[in-house]
């Protein structure tokens, strides 16, 4: 049974994490095969748009923690490769030319939850357990704590980390980490629509929008503007095309 599933309907892709009895804990098989369908995806002239969704009852649940015997400080090298694997899946997901929204039911803990932040947009359930519980298990949000940060805001990042309490869907709603709240049931296809919606539009211009939000969201406001205006030169050149 292959850990990826991989479905394209009119220009949307959809990845769905295949560890149901794992709750698609990210083991290194599927972190490989998860970093290299997003690449493939932002290739594929055919996709416009990615949802990214879990089998069975859950999102994901972080990081398979049966691995960690293996990455002992004996074997440097096997634990960086490990860090530098998972560091890679998740500065993939800004640098993707093409929206993604994740599809979270369940449980998203830890680097689950992480990988559902770093997604362009997020459908939650209205029961999902979102948050990071590392600090119960002796470990720390270590590689997702950077964007966790940058979404949040210090205090309320804080919060999440340092209580490890996790969110239902209202409560992630509240802090914004969510774009839209629903049934279980309805979790997935509301993501297909709103993926759909975007594979709709020019994709240049989608993806000039999706490359500018991220460079102006760390810069000095004059910055900013200054990179608005290049683009706003550069999209002239976007109408017509298909």
């Amino acid at each position: 049974m292959t850990c990826l599933l991989v479905e394209d309907r009119d220009g949307v892709r959809i990845l769905t994490m295949n560890r149901p009895e794992k709750h698609n804990a990210l083991n290194t098989d599927l972190t490989t095969r998860l970093l290299q369908a997003l690449r493939d995806a932002d290739t594929d002239g055919a996709v416009r748009s990615v949802v990214l969704t879990g089998s069975g009852k859950s999102f994901c649940a972080g990081a398979d923690t049966s691995e960690f015997d293996a990455l002992a400080p004996d074997d440097p090298s096997a634990v960086t490769q490990r860090a530098d694997l998972t560091t890679a899946l998740h500065a993939a997901f800004s640098r993707l030319s093409k929206p993604v929204v994740a599809a979270v039911r369940g449980n998203a803990l830890g680097g689950g939850a992480g990988l559902a932040l770093a997604c362009d947009m997020t459908v939650m359930a209205d029961d999902v357990r979102f948050g990071y519980p590392e600090l119960k298990h002796g470990i720390l949000p270590a590689i997702v704590m950077s964007n966790l940060v940058r979404q949040l805001g210090r205090k309320d990042a804080f919060e999440l980390v340092a209580l490890g309490e996790p969110l239902d869907g209202a409560g992630a709603r509240e802090m914004r980490l969510a774009n839209r709240v629903c049934a279980a049931a309805d979790v997935l296809d509301t993501a297909i629509a709103l993926a759909a919606r975007m594979a709709a539009w020019n994709p240049l211009a989608m993806s000039a929008t999706k490359r500018l939000l991220h460079r102006v969201a760390d810069v000095p406001l004059e910055t900013g503007l200054a990179i608005g205006r290049d683009a706003n030169v550069m999209m002239r050149g976007f109408r017509g095309a298909k």
